[in-house]
């Protein structure tokens, strides 16, 4: 009986002590996690050497690829025309705050200078250039912030252990070595938040790989408090597809706005955390050259509204081409969209989802006591707006300023338009009484 009391008093001082030891972010955590969240718009860049077979970025499981073979790519890698302030510059132009660009995905490829592998952009390849040293300076130089995507698996190391894809690429032990990878993984992720600057978050990748295996570990909370001392203000983020964990400071949700899982890879619940939810501008993450079905400017800008309205972030991706340049088809996209943005960035920027929940006809977003009311799909003049309790001052068209006629009916408020809307987003401003 005391054997097992003893049993149970260790087991409970030991949940005591692991519940004790939660993660406390910084105050310089929680103000970046609040300038996040106001930036709202981030571009997502998919770029190895995976882009010169033009057939995105999973190739080398999709194919079976041999790792040895396929690391020879990287000795014809020379993207002449990458031009780091001319990426940044478009990018910039969008009304997109921040890039998020991957330094090295599952292929194992190393898209900065490593001192932990030569399989990487200056020591594998002729370009010998540092991709991701003259994107962070333009970076910083233009005021943009920079995301670095990390994979936590590995197709190519004979040390990363196997999971459930990459099993096909020769690599003879399927155990690997675990200390000696998660080792590696953390000198780069180092090397990452001390060579390059400041870096607004390290955006993980391939939790998902191991969850046929439910006792693998991992080892995140060491993983995650290492980022944290190198730089506190530097936010986590995992694409695990689960509730966040411990020590993560956003939730990211993918090809799928929050509460949604058309794609099936979003059926998580919603943290209070920051949310980011990321989306292709076509069909691929990484370069594909027969992917030209791009999503329309309209098309792009609704699911960026519709992030905001549901208080997220859109991070949108593009597939640089192995020459180095950005497909011509994105970079109109971009212009486009940042076109839009100049008018009515406003009601983006700084806001939160608003006290009306998305609907059919679109989104609101608020800041303050301004309301803005996003239609997006409407075939009527009238709107009816559930502000139940709210006394609302005035309402406007936000592009032309001209008054709209509101009416106080049962449960909220009627807008009446002067027209069935046209616009890609007819927004309203709505003041409402504090």
């Amino acid at each position: 009986m005391k054997t097992r009391l003893l049993s149970f008093l260790l087991l409970f001082l030991l949940v005591c002590s692991a519940q004790s030891q939660t993660y406390q972010p910084t105050e310089e955590n929680l103000k970046s996690r609040q300038e996040f969240r106001d930036n709202r718009f981030g571009i997502f860049l998919h770029w190895g050497i995976y882009s010169m077979l033009a057939t995105g970025e999973w190739t080398m499981t999709n194919k079976n690829l041999n790792y040895k073979e396929y690391a020879k790519l990287a000795g014809g890698f020379y993207p002449a025309k990458f031009d780091a302030a001319r990426w940044v510059s478009a990018i910039k132009a969008s009304g997109a705050k921040y890039i998020c660009f991957t330094s090295r995905h599952h292929d194992g490829f190393s898209m900065f200078h490593t001192r932990f592998s030569d399989y990487n952009i200056v020591d594998a390849t002729p370009f010998k250039r540092d991709i991701l040293k003259e994107l962070a300076d333009e970076c910083h130089k233009q005021g943009i912030r920079l995301h670095l995507y990390y994979s936590h698996i590995d197709w190519y190391r004979e040390d990363a252990p196997w999971g459930r894809t990459g099993r096909g690429t020769g690599r003879p032990n399927p155990k690997g070595d675990w200390n000696s990878y998660y080792k590696f993984m953390n000198n780069q992720l180092t090397e990452l938040l001390t060579n390059y600057g400041k870096i607004g978050a390290i955006w993980f990748d391939g939790w998902w790989d191991q969850d046929q295996n439910p006792d693998f570990d991992w080892q995140l909370p060491g993983q995650y408090a290492m980022i944290h001392r190198l730089q506190p203000a530097c936010l986590v983020g995992n694409n695990h597809h689960q509730a966040p964990f411990a020590g993560e400071d956003i939730q990211i949700f993918e090809r799928d706005l929050p509460g949604e899982n058309r794609a099936g890879l979003s059926g998580q619940d919603i943290s209070a955390l920051p949310l980011e939810t990321c989306e292709t501008m076509n069909g691929m993450w990484g370069y594909k050259i027969t992917d030209q079905d791009y999503k329309s400017t309209k098309t792009l800008i609704h699911y960026l509204v519709k992030a905001a309205g549901k208080d997220a972030n859109l991070l949108m991706n593009i597939g640089p081409q192995p020459d180095g340049e950005l497909p011509a088809v994105a970079l109109e996209r971009l212009a486009e969209v940042g076109e839009w943005m100049k008018v009515y960035g406003e009601t983006i920027y700084g806001t939160r989802g608003g006290c009306i929940a998305p609907h059919p006809w679109g989104v609101t977003t608020q800041r303050e006591n301004k309301l803005y009311v996003h239609i997006l799909e409407l075939q009527d003049k009238a709107l009816f707006l559930p502000l139940e309790g709210k006394k609302v001052r005035k309402a406007v068209g936000y592009a032309d300023r001209l008054p709209v006629k509101f009416r106080k009916c049962e449960g909220g408020v009627m807008l009446y338009l002067p027209e069935v809307p046209t616009d890609i987003d007819k927004v309203i401003e709505v003041e409402i009484e504090k």
